[in-house]
């Protein structure tokens, strides 16, 4: 195993995942809720996908669409999570040089595919409402089946060089990493080369893939609105809002937590270094936590649908 210091000139081998390194005596109370939210979300939504595949009544475009949210919430989950709780319950901190450029590249990946997935969903939700007629011919099953292609294709494609930057930079300034995961900047900053070119490109892919989302998002739920205000029919509008009010909280939910996350890295100089830390981890473990729930509440087809797999245990 590779010598667990700071200043090395022997090739690195492996690195050491160190949690919170300013106060590593709160991972023992931090490991309950966080095992807490982690079998949450994975009971939430395997509920759901479960749900879904069940009830025929929920093999529409729209619920396929949730089940991808699903699926990749589950993803995040299980590739970041267990790790943690594993560093915090037995102090099993080395992890292998492939196995964490492989947990970046599923992080950087996977969290942009839910941003292209919120989007696609606010398609649907702007074509349902705007387009109501021609809802059935335009968001069909092959219709889904493309979207998955270009979710997964788009942001795996783009995604893939962070790792491999990563992976081609010399590690001789040690092997500590100070982070529970292995982020892009955190590994690269233990190279003794330039690793401009990592900080940029993921700065510039990331921004290219979430602004784009985010704006495509917006621009649905304006048009969205605009119709919505035009509505006469009493209860019209009430109705036409409920329909994506769902989706609209999720996604504003996604992009509070992204948002808090990168002002805190931009001010990592003005708060303690654990804080951006903590957030992190968070952020892939609410959300996946929140969405199913979120939706099984709000949403009268699921709901009937769980309670309907629930009756037959």
């Amino acid at each position: 195993m590779a010598s667990p210091s700071n200043y090395t000139t022997a090739p690195v081998s492996e690195f050491l995942l160190i949690c919170f390194p300013n106060f590593q005596t709160w991972q023992q109370w931090l490991s309950l809720p966080l095992s807490l939210l982690f079998f949450l979300a994975m009971g939430a939504n395997a509920t759901l996908l479960i749900t879904i595949w069940l009830e025929a009544s929920l093999h529409q475009p729209m619920y396929y669409l949730l089940s991808l949210l699903s699926l990749l919430d589950i993803v995040l989950c299980l590739t970041v999570i267990p790790r943690v709780l594993a560093i915090f319950w037995f102090d099993l901190r080395p992890i292998s040089l492939p196995a964490c450029f492989l947990q970046m590249f599923i992080m950087n990946s996977f969290l942009t595919m839910e941003s292209c997935t919120f989007m696609i969903m606010a398609y649907d939700r702007y074509v349902a409402i705007c387009h109501p007629l021609r809802y059935p011919s335009i968001i069909t099953d092959q219709f889904v089946l493309r979207a998955v292609v270009f979710v997964i294709s788009r942001n795996a494609i783009v995604s893939l060089p962070v790792p491999i930057l990563s992976a081609r930079l010399n590690y001789c300034a040690g092997n500590i990493i100070k982070n529970c995961i292995c982020t892009n900047l955190s590994v690269s900053r233990l190279s003794c080369e330039d690793i401009t070119l990592n900080r940029l490109y993921q700065f510039v892919a990331g921004w290219t893939l979430l602004g784009s989302d985010l704006i495509l998002i917006v621009l649905s739920y304006s048009f969205i609105l605009k119709v919505v205000l035009r509505i006469k029919a009493e209860g019209a509008v009430a109705k036409a809002l409920n329909t994506c009010s769902s989706h609209f909280i999720l996604i504003l939910f996604f992009s509070t937590v992204l948002l808090v996350l990168v002002i805190t890295n931009l001010a990592r100089k003005r708060i303690p270094p654990d804080v951006p830390i903590l957030l992190n981890i968070l952020h892939h473990l609410i959300p996946p936590a929140l969405n199913p729930i979120v939706y099984g509440v709000r949403t009268k087809e699921i709901k009937q649908g769980i309670q309907k797999l629930l009756r037959r245990l």
